[in-house]
């Protein structure tokens, strides 16, 4: 596909055999549909224990920061509108050595979120059916993961009815979940003590570090993750360069609005009783078990606890739903850029990546293994999300020296500077996230360098290896570990604690940010030559020999 730009002709990538079928509300809802998920049943709970009525900034502060992350990938979306978009932005602008890492975080991301739904949604059930979920230790029981495996199934049965009928499916779910979510605001703003905002020692009782610790640890960003879902649903959305953007943009700004409000009527709400000793001892049973729905019934708000406990099942599920969906295309994105094997590239008649889709369900199962509970998926899902999310403004800052002249129905303003920026927060969210996630993270990286170069190996087609534009990746991914290792988080509840915490509070910030910009500007110095770059975006600009099959009856 091209197309003219002052008298230039640009080369633009094509998905072939995917069917543009999804308007603005459909590329809306995708993305509000993953930002509206468990989070919001979860979140304001784990945030408040971890950071006392400070969770409020936390949520203030995770917002922006997303928002600036997502403004940058509307510009992305905008310039290439093409399913998987995280996963192939970083392969155009730096070559395939920078774009199997970042493709393999986008992946990863994705295929990690429908099991943690899945735990929110028994984990609410339970209330109904404890045999689900065991309170005691806080995990899923063996018929829970039985239970577990038939929700993914479904969620990938619902997949292969085709976007159209996916698109009003979603949509509906998406209405409700976030009209029950405004209910629980507007009916606990009637129970609202504005003395509980100084209990439990005051606005930030834990500290400032706490308060940045809770950020990616106890769900604020995992809340806020899925504004990406229109830019990998991008081949699917019709008039994709005026859609996409807007999409993304109006998605991240209901969701701050909402979440910054539930966790004002959670801290509001809660009965002093709840407070007396602080809110990390928060001791209800059901609050614990179900946030809302508990603290509804702890004020004798009955009908309501019914009305939050049916959510936790819908909006979990809509959120499930839609990662089974961004997961195969994801894995469809990686086999367009030649990493994955070329049976990912699939697609049946009503342009569903099938064998994608079937993979992700049995690989979101090998997830369930490990993480036994949503809390203790939610830290390496949240660094895998901010890793895939680092790879957008690197790309940025690349397509903007590489085809400036490249059109754009959005173009960021002061991308010179707020892309930067967006890199240092998102390498701020990794930090926070602590040493304990990160050396699971790093393992998973090692698993899945493995996997793309065996597959590689087989590629007679495979894109050449371009080690010069990605000489800056090893610095980047080995000196976040050392910062990581000699910074003051640890992430988890590990004893003793993997960091040294040499570096200061406030100086491994500092770090942090310096490192970032260094990384940044070297990225971005050594990006591919403008040739090249559009000779791997021609490469997808043709159709592959497997793009269009229909599945074996």
């Amino acid at each position: 596909m091209a197309s003219q730009s002052a008298g230039v002709t640009l080369t633009r990538p094509a998905d072939v055999g995917l069917k543009r079928e999804m308007g603005l509300v459909g590329a809306t809802w995708a993305s509000e549909t993953s930002i509206i998920g468990s989070g919001w049943l979860f979140g304001a709970l784990f945030a408040a224990q971890a950071a006392g009525t400070a969770a409020l900034l936390g949520w203030v502060i995770g917002g922006i920061a997303v928002v600036i992350l997502a403004l940058v990938h509307a510009e992305l979306g905008a310039m290439y509108p093409v399913s998987g978009g995280t996963a192939r932005f970083p392969h155009f602008a730096y070559g395939s050595v920078a774009g199997i890492s970042f493709g393999f975080f986008s992946w990863l991301q994705a295929v990690t979120v429908a099991p943690i739904e899945c735990y929110a949604v028994f984990t609410y059930l339970s209330y109904y059916w404890p045999a689900v979920y065991d309170s005691k230790t806080s995990t899923i029981t063996g018929l829970g993961f039985g239970m577990t495996i038939v929700l993914l199934a479904i969620f990938t049965m619902i997949n292969f009815l085709g976007m159209r009928l996916f698109s009003r499916v979603n949509s509906g779910l998406t209405w409700w979940k976030i009209a029950i979510p405004v209910l629980a605001i507007i009916v606990l703003l009637t129970q609202f003590k504005a003395s509980n905002f100084g209990a439990g020692g005051g606005f930030m009782p834990y500290g400032v570090k706490a308060l940045f610790g809770a950020i990616p640890s106890a769900g604020i960003v995992f809340a806020y993750l899925g504004f990406e879902q229109a830019d990998q649903l991008a081949g699917e959305v019709k008039n994709a360069q005026r859609n996409l953007p807007r999409a993304i943009i109006y998605s991240v700004l209901i969701g701050t609005v909402i979440y910054i409000m539930l966790q004002v009527v959670f801290i509001g709400a809660i009965p002093p009783s709840q407070l007396a000793h602080g809110f990390a001892k928060i001791s209800n049973a059901n609050v614990l078990a179900g946030p809302f729905a508990g603290l509804a019934g702890l004020v004798g708000l009955a009908w309501l606890a019914v009305i939050l406990r049916i959510d936790a099942f819908i909006s979990p599920f809509g959120t499930g739903l839609i990662y089974v969906t961004s997961t195969s295309r994801i894995g469809y994105g990686l086999a367009r850029n030649r990493y994955y094997p070329q049976i990912f590239a699939k697609v049946d008649s009503r342009g569903v990546p099938w064998i994608s889709l079937i993979c992700a369900f049995l690989l979101g199962l090998v997830f369930l293994l490990p993480f036994p509970s949503w809390h203790s998926l939610v830290g390496l899902v949240t660094s895998a999300s901010v890793l895939m999310y680092a790879g957008a403004p690197l790309s940025l800052g690349a397509f903007r020296r590489q085809v400036p002249e490249a059109p754009r129905s959005y173009r960021l303003p002061g991308a010179a500077i707020v892309s930067p920026i967006a890199f240092i927060i998102a390498n701020l969210l990794i930090y926070w996230s602590g040493l304990e996630v990160l050396w699971k993270l790093g393992i998973a990286i090692v698993i899945g360098y493995v996997l793309i170069g065996i597959s590689m190996a087989f590629d007679k087609e495979r894109p050449p290896l371009n080690w010069r534009a990605a000489q800056w990746l090893p610095v980047y991914l080995i000196g976040m570990g050392i910062i990581s290792w000699q910074g003051q988080y640890a992430g988890g509840a590990v004893a003793p604690p993997l960091n040294t915490g040499h570096i200061p509070f406030w100086w491994d910030m500092l770090v942090v940010a310096g490192f970032s910009l260094i990384i940044y500007y070297w990225a971005r110095a050594v990006r591919l030559p403008k040739d090249e770059m559009l000779e791997l975006v021609g490469r997808q600009a043709a159709p592959s020999p497997v793009e269009s099959a229909t599945p074996p009856a």
